[in-house]
């Protein structure tokens, strides 16, 4: 009897254990499924652009780009490592060196980590460039970029090869980076929320092209990365509510337009 009692107690404790846990489970799901748009991340890029210098070629080696958001934290971008040719990118010309996304809020630092192929060319003769603080801690550079969800951004990275290059004498020659960033957004969004919330399939149209997302629980909904112009929004809700079209609709580059509650 003992150890039948001693069984029906184990039991009890493992179903109770087991609702807990069911609940528990109900409750995250629940709060997930009851919180606002999804947009928290930005699409992110950068590119490298050079002014002239009086050198044959100018190698920098980027191995690494790293970023500093919103409360400090690091994010580290798809970087296309190797050594890079600043003369190839002046007069207008640049080059994608890294992309990722990035959690909306403030880019307080980008840092470039540099490997050890770095080099000056002179006439026909290519001299090694020193990068001693790239090389230990990175290049960083401060930025102060607020991103919004639904936008692209782009940071244009301007090297000043002339003022870069320092002569140390003996044939020696170091790289101290002065490069100027230029920070851009490169499209808009369209956000809004339909009224009652049901599911629905949420369309913007311009010039020939559509991009198309979905409204969550709540009803809300954001198209991201939209090029500027004017955009007709259709809202095609379940049955038996009625599919809605709001038209002149104005999308500009670095901003999100809201399109407010839609009745369907």
């Amino acid at each position: 009897m003992k150890k039948i009692a001693h069984i029906h107690k184990s039991l009890s404790v493992v179903i109770s254990f087991a609702i807990i846990i069911s609940l528990t489970l109900a409750f995250t799901f629940c709060k997930k499924r009851t919180e606002g748009p999804t947009a928290e991340y930005v699409k992110y890029s950068i590119r490298l652009t050079d002014s002239p210098g009086p050198y044959t070629a100018v190698n920098v080696d980027i191995q690494g780009v790293e970023i500093t958001g919103p409360g400090g934290n690091i994010a580290m971008l798809k970087v296309n490592p190797g050594v890079y040719n600043l003369l190839n990118y002046a007069n207008g010309l640049d080059t994608l060196i890294a992309t990722g996304s990035l959690q909306t809020g403030r880019v307080q630092q980008i840092r470039l980590i540099l490997g050890q192929n770095n080099s000056v060319k002179i006439g026909n003769v290519t001299y090694p460039l020193t990068t001693p603080s790239a090389q230990q801690s990175g290049l960083k550079l401060q930025v102060h970029q607020d991103l919004q969800a639904g936008v692209a951004y782009e940071v244009l990275l301007d090297f000043d090869a002339n003022q870069s290059i320092v002569d140390e004498g003996n044939g020696k020659y170091s790289l101290k980076p002065v490069i100027r960033t230029i920070e851009t957004a490169i499209s808009g969004a369209i956000k809004g929320k339909i009224n009652p919330a049901v599911n629905a399939a949420v369309t913007a149209s311009s010039g020939g092209n559509s991009y198309s997302s979905s409204v969550n629980v709540n009803g809300e909904f954001i198209l991201q990365g939209l090029p500027p112009g004017t955009y007709t929004l259709t809202v095609i809700p379940v049955a038996p509510y009625n599919t809605v079209t709001v038209t002149n609709i104005t999308v500009t580059i670095g901003n999100t337009t809201n399109a407010g509650i839609i009745n369907v």
